[in-house]
C-alpha cells in the first residue's frame, strides 16, 4: 500500500463540464470567426486543461511517512491544538496556487472518524486567518494505533467550491483521492505532537510523492 498507485483520470472528472463548456466555446466563435475571442476562450480552454489536471503519484516507501496532500509551498508550521479533536498538534499548511494540481489526497492511511463542513470567508488562503475564517471542510482519520489526524480543505480568495468525498466510517488509504477544490486554495494537516516534521516553511510539495512529517 505504501508505494501503490491509484487509477483515476488523467484531467479531474471535476473539470470535464467546464472542459466541455470551454471547447465548445472555442468551437462556436471560431466557425463564427470571431478572432480574439475565439483566441481568448482558447487561452481559457488550456489553462482549464492544466489547472484540473490529476496525474498518479507514488508514495513514499516508508511506512511511518505522511505524505503531502497536495501540490504547493508550505505555509505554515506551527504547534497548536487539532480543532476537530482538541488534542495537541503540529499543524502543516500548504497553500495552492492556480498551477498548482488541486485534486487532494488522503495523507495517512485510517478510518475516517468525523467529517465537519464550516461556512465562511473567503480571504487569501495565504492568510495565517483563513485557517478559522473561511470556508473549510475538515476530515478526521483515525489510524491503526488509534491517533488522530485531521486535515482540513481551506477555500481561498477565488477558490468558491469545496468538494469531498470522504464519509464516516470510510477507509482511506495513504494517497487515496478524497477532495477537491477549485482554483487557489490551502489544505491544514494537523499531526500528533509527537510527529517528526520534514516540511519547512517555504519548501514545494508534490501531492502523495513528498514527506511532511514522520510518525
Amino acid at each position: 500500500m505504501s508505494n501503490r498507485i491509484y487509477p483515476h483520470p488523467i484531467i479531474a472528472r471535476e473539470g470535464w463540464p467546464i472542459l466541455a463548456g470551454a471547447l465548445i466555446a472555442v468551437i462556436v466563435s471560431w466557425m463564427l470567426d470571431l478572432g480574439i475571442i475565439t483566441f481568448l476562450f482558447f487561452v481559457f480552454l488550456v489553462f482549464a486543461f492544466q489547472f484540473f489536471r490529476d496525474p498518479a503519484r507514488e508514495a513514499p516507501e516508508d511506512p511511518r511517512a505522511v505524505v503531502s496532500p497536495v501540490d504547493g509551498r508550505v505555509c505554515k508550521v506551527e504547534k497548536c491544538t487539532n480543532p476537530e479533536t482538541g488534542e495537541d498538534a503540529v499543524k502543516v499548511s500548504i497553500f495552492m496556487n492556480v498551477f498548482n494540481v488541486h485534486s487532494q489526497k488522503s495523507p495517512v492511511a485510517g478510518v475516517v472518524e468525523k467529517v465537519t463542513y464550516t461556512p465562511g470567508l473567503f480571504v487569501n488562503a495565504d492568510l495565517d486567518k483563513a485557517s478559522t475564517e473561511n470556508e473549510r471542510n475538515a476530515v478526521t482519520v483515525r489510524m491503526a494505533d488509534g491517533r488522530r489526524i485531521t486535515f482540513i480543505q481551506v477555500a481561498g480568495l477565488v477558490a468558491r467550491r469545496i468538494i469531498c468525498y470522504a464519509t464516516i466510517g470510510q477507509e482511506l488509504a495513504r494517497g487515496e483521492r478524497y477532495g477537491f477544490i477549485r482554483f487557489g486554495s490551502r489544505v491544514d494537516v494537523y499531526l500528533p505532537a509527537d510527529a517528526e516534521i520534514v516540511a519547512q516553511i517555504g519548501d514545494k510539495m508534490t501531492g502523495v510523492s513528498s514527506t511532511i512529517a514522520r510518525l
